[in-house]
């Protein structure tokens, strides 16, 4: 016994050396599925059925994992994994390549095998489904659970209908009989119903059984004809019912030491489909009572435990049984006629000519019984494991069959008669002959191979005796024969020139497959196997005797051809009756039972020699046919060098051919690039040039959009120093307002002051009056002569100004032309310098501060040309205007603080004078003032500081304080001249870094 283990893999084989069944229980292979996982573990096989032909099964685990086992080409493929565990399993639908699963959520689904898809998914159960049966015909399907029962339609997939029962009694099993339209439901209260399938009409209820043997009925097995039902539960009893009678007629009781029955199934037969099972020999009956009623005590048998005997044992080792049913006779026949298996033939031979054929289910085993077959396992394996016969390894080509099985059923068959004996590898008809029992017995090659070797060795009995002819001595015994009966037919043949070859052979090669159907030539075998070997030569001529009148009526050969090749209107019961006529009508010295032999059965343990045949001609044809062979082998080696020559020369002249159509194709291709190449560069000039007028486009585009943010930058900046300059505006009208403010409060003080000292004054009038007319007239004289020209210095200051403005702007006119660095440069100091000039206009007591701007201004307007002619000539140069202005500024602020140190000197002098007066009002100061004056003519001239010394003293502290206010407001203003050229310097070395920048 062999042991197989799926593991992982999802397809394979299933035994890997010749299976031989085990001696003491006949298992042929082991299947196991064990997992490779870290944790191994043996994955339990649920369910498994077989298809219709038995060749074929399926087998479903607790996982879900469904095999599909073929058994006669030894594979196994994984065809589905439902993720669940399958409850039931039906393989024998119409479409054989589709099988039913119920899984563990009440569900059922059809699969194929072959292409792996859901084919349908049914519901409808609230239970677990436990068992599947299919109609005959496969296009009905019954599903049980213990609840309900469902039919469905397997063309369409739909439920027809639905068994309901009462929740107090569930359901067994409900499934269809074999090769009947019957449905039969066993619940679990013991009742069985049958019921028809297309009406479910009840049709019957089997009775109850004996109390005596009373079980619950938990399996079910019926045979194949759907006659006998067995049933069985937790018991050892097995009740056998006869459905046909429907009445229990046999309980069987099992040994003892057996407690239930869990599975029940009826062996097949090789002939007798199944329906004569169980077998016999391990019954043993009571004596039978047909003429009473029987009882539980009648029917009651028991079986002997031990290993089953079956009937093709030796003689003396079977048991001798006894049926229910009554023997035809009481008398055995003589021992010529007695059977295997307990046949009679002469009693089969009457039964045969009161009914004309055996029974349908009885035919193949009647049939075994006739041809005594040995069922010679080991010799036929030895034959089969010779393999494929030469002879016939291109069958399909001369007999091209439909069927795929069927076709190796014949080649196997043929090859195994060819290994028996070397002439039926050159008989030309011999698959003509076999295929019809091929056909028959495709599900059995053994009993197909004894039947035609039985065949051959008695009914084709002196047929190779005149081999690679046909054989003329048995044509001339049909011939003979049909001279005696039928004069006027022979010599219409012979008229015609149609000889036995025609008329005769064509039927006996073809053993009248040809012309017969399939109920025809059953029938004729029938009486063919069950008569003496004769019997097919006087067949022959019956049936061209029962067909003589169109064959009288033929006049061409091909009509006669046609005649003994097709199927005519001719009834097979005539001819038979016809041949017994002839066998016991024929004389007997041209009977052809005086030359054939009696029938011989084949041996057992080893088939005999099959020599009748002219051993010289077969073994000259062999040699011929090997010579031959060989011959045809140097010449197809010779042919084959030939051709690899050849092939080898078209292949150079091809290759040559495509190398220079190669060559043609690259050099047009090279030219075709080429000129692609010219048109190319063309096209990429165009483009080039388009490209260029685009960019200059774009340049002159960025040129205007440069010019254009340029100029609204210079706008933004203008509108910027404008905002400043609004701003410091406002800032020094402030100023100015807080300081006239601070003056009228001073005014005040003064005037208040100027009250205080009025009584003062008048203590002192008369002798100040002289001296101080004579003062104020020197002082009015120098007042009005410092005014005059302070008017005129202010008049020649404007028009410097004016001229210096009109420079600037020509200056400025020249620089946003060539540079717009150079004219931020000088526009930001120009604004420096107006918002410093303005500052010291407003002061009109700083006339030093004009004498300054004009010097700067003057300074202004000779840097300016400078950095013009410095711009054209180097650009680098352009920065020294700024440090030239930078410059000036700091000398602008120097003059402001020379101007700033004289006003506080003048202060000082004058707070000590009015300090010096307030102590000695008496003291006379004319040389003091003249010292002061000469003093006063070595600084820098102001015009404001000779209308200080008319003031009070009160007066010059107050100046004291707008002098350190005016300081603070000039060093803000310095601070932001600084900032202002930190910026300026930044953005003249950022253009400098973009030169296309300062060339627009």
């Amino acid at each position: 016994m062999q042991s197989t283990d799926l593991g992982n893999k999802e397809s394979g084989k299933i035994w890997h050396r010749k299976p031989s069944p085990a001696t003491r229980d006949g298992i042929i292979v082991n299947i196991i599925h064990n997992t490779s996982d870290y944790h191994p573990k043996v994955l339990r096989f649920l369910n498994v059925a077989f298809d219709g032909t038995g060749d074929c099964l399926i087998a479903g685990d607790h996982q879900g994992n469904i095999y599909v086992f073929d058994l006669y080409g030894n594979r196994f493929n994984l065809v589905q994994r439902t993720a669940q565990a399958c409850t039931a399993l039906a393989f024998n639908l119409r479409r054989k390549s589709e099988f039913l699963v119920a899984l563990a959520d009440y569900s059922i689904k059809c699969f194929d095998t072959v292409t792996k898809e859901l084919v349908s998914w049914m519901r409808g159960h609230e239970s677990s489904v436990f068992s599947i049966s299919v109609h005959a015909s496969g296009k009905y399907a019954i599903t049980t659970s213990s609840d309900t029962a469902q039919l469905w339609d397997l063309d369409t997939f739909q439920r027809k209908r639905k068994l309901n029962i009462r929740q107090s009694v569930g359901i067994q099993k409900v499934f269809f009989l074999p090769l009947s339209n019957t449905i039969l439901s066993c619940f679990k209260d013991n009742s069985i119903f049958a019921w028809e399938c297309d009406t479910l009409f009840c049709k019957y209820q089997l009775p109850a059984p004996p109390e005596s043997s009373s079980i619950l009925y938990k399996v079910f097995a019926v045979t194949r004809d759907g006659r006998i039902l067995a049933a069985g539960g937790k018991s050892n009893h097995l009740h056998l019912w006869c459905l046909e009678a429907r009445q229990l007629f046999r309980i069987i009781q099992m040994p003892t030491k057996v407690r239930a029955i869990r599975h029940l199934e009826f062996l097949p037969d090789s002939f007798d489909a199944g329906s004569n099972q169980p077998p016999l020999p391990l019954v043993k009956v009571i004596e039978d009572l047909p003429k009473k009623k029987l009882s539980s005590s009648d029917l009651k048998m028991k079986v002997t435990s031990g290993r089953v005997q079956q009937p093709a044992k030796p003689r003396g080792s079977k048991i001798q049984t006894r049926i229910l049913k009554q023997d035809l006779t009481g008398d055995f026949e003589s021992k010529k006629n007695e059977l295997p298996d307990g046949l009679n033939k002469k009693r089969l031979q009457i039964l045969l000519k009161g009914y004309g054929e055996y029974p349908t289910k009885y035919r193949m085993f009647i049939w075994r019984s006739l041809l005594q077959l040995p069922e010679n396992h080991t010799a036929f394996s030895s034959l089969i494991d010779k393999g494929t016969h030469v002879t016939f390894l291109n069958l399909q080509k001369k007999y091209p069959i439909k069927s795929r099985k069927l076709l190796r059923v014949l080649q196997r068959t043929l090859s195994a008669l060819a290994h028996w004996s070397v002439i039926f590898s050159d008989t030309p008809y011999l698959p003509l002959l076999a295929f019809p029992f091929v056909k028959l017995f495709q599900n059995n090659q053994l009993i197909c191979f004894e039947v035609i070797a039985t065949l051959i060795i008695n009914w084709c009995q002196h047929w190779f005796e005149y081999f690679p002819n046909p054989p003329i001595n048995i044509l001339s015994m049909i011939e003979n024969v049909l001279a005696f009966h039928d004069k006027e037919l022979l010599r219409h043949f012979i008229d015609h020139d149609i000889t036995s070859q025609l008329y005769a052979w064509p039927l006996l090669e073809t053993v009248f497959s040809e012309v017969l159907t399939r109920e025809e030539w059953l029938k004729l075998f029938d009486n063919i196997f069950s008569n003496h070997p004769s019997f097919l030569l006087m067949t022959v001529v019956a049936y061209n005797i029962c067909s003589r009148v169109p064959l009288l009526n033929c006049n061409l050969k091909d009509d006669f051809e046609f005649f003994f090749h097709h199927r005519n209107n001719l009834d097979i019961n005539v001819v038979i009756r016809q041949v017994y006529h002839l066998m016991e009508t024929t004389p007997t010295d041209i009977h052809p039972d005086s030359m054939l032999n009696v029938f011989v059965a084949l041996t057992k343990g080893q088939y005999p020699v099959f020599n009748q045949y002219p051993k010289f001609i077969v073994d000259y044809q062999t040699q011929e046919r090997e010579r031959i062979r060989n011959d045809e082998l140097d010449y197809l080696r010779e042919r084959q060098t030939v051709e690899d020559m050849q092939a080898e020369v078209d292949q150079q002249r091809v290759e040559d051919e495509a190398w220079c159509q190669k060559q043609e194709l690259l050099r047009k291709a090279e030219e075709t690039r080429r000129e692609m190449l010219l048109q190319e560069e063309e096209k990429i000039i165009q483009q080039r040039q388009r490209l260029a007028a685009v960019k200059r486009e774009l340049q002159v585009k960025e040129m205007h959009l440069q010019d254009a943010a340029r100029r609204r930058f210079l706008k933004l900046q203008q509108d910027q120093q404008e905002m400043e300059l609004r701003r410091l505006d406002d800032e020094i009208g402030r100023k100015v307002y807080m300081r006239d403010r601070e003056i009228a409060a001073t005014a005040r003080d003064l005037e208040m002051r100027q009250l205080e000292l009025e009584s003062q004054k008048r203590l002192y009038e008369k002798n100040l009056t002289e001296n101080q007319a004579a003062v104020a007239k020197e002082m009015r004289a120098d007042a009005d002569a410092y005014r005059r020209k302070v008017d005129l210095e202010e008049h020649m200051f404007h028009k410097l100004i004016e001229a210096g403005e009109t420079q600037s702007q020509k200056t400025q006119k020249v620089i946003k032309e060539n540079l717009a660095k150079a004219e931020q440069a000088c526009l930001n100091t120009d604004w420096q310098i107006q918002s410093l000039h303005k500052q010291k206009c407003d002061d009109l007591q700083r006339n030093k501060c004009y004498q300054e701007v004009a010097k700067l201004l003057r300074e202004n307007r000779r840097k300016e040309i400078e950095i013009l002619n410095a711009m054209v000539e180097q650009e680098a140069k352009k920065w020294k205007e700024a440090e030239g202005k930078e410059f000036c500024l700091r000398s602008a602020k120097k003059a402001s603080a020379l101007s700033d140190a004289s006003r506080k000197w003048f202060l000082k002098q004058e707070i000590n004078a009015a300090v010096e007066h307030a102590e000695n009002p008496c003291h006379k100061e004319e040389p003091r003032f003249q010292n002061e004056q000469e003093d006063a003519s070595c600084l820098p001239r102001t015009s404001h500081l000779n209308d200080s010394s008319e003031m009070h003293p009160s007066t010059q502290i107050s100046l004291n304080r707008r002098a350190v206010e005016w300081d603070t407001m000039e060093q803000n203003l310095i601070q932001k001249v600084r900032n202002l050229r930190q910026r300026l310097t930044a953005q003249a070395r950022h253009r400098c870094q973009t030169p296309h920048l300062l060339a627009a």
